[in-house]
């Protein structure tokens, strides 16, 4: 009879079970959250200055709007004002405006052309808001031309 013995097979020194990250797997992971912590940092950058130039263009409308509620009615001679309020400064002028209907009628009253110009300075930029509206002219009272 033949006796079979087992075959032994070779064995290889087994190699170290590797543990962690090599060193080039590191550094990708390194640039990786590199890139993405800047680009978060350049969008949440971004945001914060488009909060506060919304927040200027707020604050210059305001501003523009308050000059018009100053007055109801253009004088006579058209309304031509500057000033500085803030960081911001204004020039108001008015010119007068006619309409088919103001060339016609002579009851319709006269109106003027009023712009507004808000300006003011952003960092290196100069920012400016313009408002365009018509107001009726101002009315002599009755009697007044009279003596």
């Amino acid at each position: 009879m033949i006796s079979r013995q087992p075959v032994q097979s070779l064995q290889f020194p087994q190699r170290l079970q590797q543990r962690g990250l090599s060193l080039l797997e590191l550094l990708v992971a390194f640039v990786i959250m590199g890139i993405a912590l800047g680009m978060l940092y350049k969008a949440s950058g971004s945001s914060a200055r488009s909060v506060g130039e919304v927040a200027s263009y707020q604050r210059a409308t305001a501003l523009a709007e308050s000059l018009l509620a100053l007055r109801d009615a253009v004088p006579a001679g058209g309304w031509n004002e500057a000033g500085q309020s803030a960081e911001f400064s204004w020039r108001i002028n008015s010119q007068p405006h006619t309409t088919p209907v103001s060339e016609s009628s002579p009851v319709a009253p006269a109106l003027h052309a009023v712009n507004i110009v808000v300006q003011w300075s952003d960092g290196s930029h100069a920012r400016q808001i313009e408002l365009h509206t018509l107001r009726p002219e101002r009315k002599a009272p009755a009697g007044a031309g009279v003596r």
